[in-house]
């Protein structure tokens, strides 16, 4: 065979790499997203706990008799 009989598509090596980088691509974006949720999760925890502290400190200074424990 010369080289001027080579088929017209590409080999099998490029098709794979190709689907292998967009698959690397898709995982990737999902991975970001993922990541962006648990910071959105973090955050709101965080501002659970601060609203927690809070009805705490007001109960115990209404029915605790004054000052709440942590000063």
């Amino acid at each position: 065979m010369h080289d001027d009989d080579k088929p017209a598509y590409p080999s099998p090596d490029g098709l794979m790499q190709l689907m292998l980088d967009w698959q690397k691509a898709c995982a990737s974006l999902m991975l970001q997203g993922q990541q962006n949720q648990l910071q959105v999760l973090a955050a709101w925890q965080k501002a659970m706990q601060d609203v927690q502290r809070d009805l705490t400190d007001r109960w115990i200074c209404r029915f605790g008799g004054g000052v709440p424990l942590d000063g």
